[in-house]
């Protein structure tokens, strides 16, 4: 799917100087085709992102459509 990939992208750019240098958690409510709960953790050491909550409290909540979002990252 474009928003499984997209996450996908995201992780694997993911670095510790992003991590360091960002320290927020981000979770995507989204709505459309592969909707749902989606996170991108750039404050635990290493980062992560994927589906369903984050693995600590997200800082911002962001709610969009699964097509915005894509359009947003690529």
């Amino acid at each position: 799917s474009p928003v499984a990939e997209t996450f996908r992208v995201i992780q694997g750019a993911m670095s510790e100087e992003h991590v360091r240098a960002t320290q927020g958690v981000f979770q995507f409510e989204l709505s459309g085709d592969d909707g749902g709960t989606w996170y991108i953790d750039l404050k635990t050491k290493g980062g992560s992102a994927g589906v369903g909550k984050p693995p600590v409290t997200a800082d911002v909540v962001m709610s969009m459509s699964s097509a915005d979002f894509v359009k947003m990252f690529t």
